[in-house]
């Protein structure tokens, strides 16, 4: 790892914030309240690969914010076999977005490393998330002090892998590229596209399913301290 290194990025969901855990907890509350009659089991390992590919489509601008929100939905509960009326996804996506933020677990180590990093670097949040959503996770969760600047990409109008939230959260930071770093669990959105602007990253691979060689890459927050 470069010595020159003064600013440290990080993806939020999936990284810090552990948004499966706080996503199946939220899904439970709003299924009970609800009266949605699905297991968890059952729901859930359908249900999360189908929120990745929506998220990519939106990523490469091939949906739109509702569409993700309704779509991810419909085609879950579609594929599980349960009949739900289109009032009812609405009524779901929207309780969804609004408990979401209520559980905050964070992946192990996070304040620990997080309080390591503080003192040697300025810390800063690039993320893909909505805006309001992603202010409510940082705060809720209480890690949002850590962190100098926080770009999203509703306010550059772009996504991660797009260059031009990366180098917008640069001009934010006062950062210059060979100055930072980024760390983040996606291949595509975090380290690739970070890679092609010229920045140095970390691959959180926290699924440990990922074995390349192309970049460093870690399983435990903790073992930033080996590179940083």
């Amino acid at each position: 790892m470069s010595q020159q290194i003064k600013h440290v990025f990080f993806d939020l969901d999936h990284t810090l914030w552990d948004f499966d855990k706080n996503s199946g907890l939220t899904f439970e509350k709003i299924f009970n309240t609800n009266k949605i009659e699905v297991s968890l089991t059952d729901f859930l390992p359908i249900y999360e690969p189908i929120n990745l590919k929506y998220w990519k489509l939106y990523r490469n601008e091939k949906v739109t914010k509702s569409e993700l929100r309704y779509g991810r939905l419909k085609e879950a509960f579609d594929t599980v076999g349960l009949a739900i009326t289109d009032d009812m996804i609405h009524q779901l996506s929207e309780d969804y977005i609004n408990n979401l933020s209520t559980f905050n677990h964070l992946f192990e180590g996070t304040f620990e490393i997080l309080e390591y990093l503080k003192t040697k670097y300025q810390l800063h949040i690039i993320t893909n998330g909505f805006q309001e959503a992603q202010d409510k996770k940082l705060s809720n969760s209480k890690i949002k002090p850590y962190f100098k600047t926080v770009t999203n990409s509703e306010m550059v109008g772009v996504k991660k892998p797009n260059p031009k939230i990366f180098n917008f959260a640069l001009d934010l930071a006062n950062a210059k590229v060979e100055e930072s770093l980024m760390i983040g669990d996606s291949l595509e959105a975090d380290i690739e596209g970070a890679h092609h602007i010229g920045m140095d990253t970390i691959h959180f691979d926290y699924k440990d399913v990922q074995r390349h060689h192309n970049f460093k890459r870690i399983v435990h927050l903790k073992t930033l301290t080996n590179f940083i």
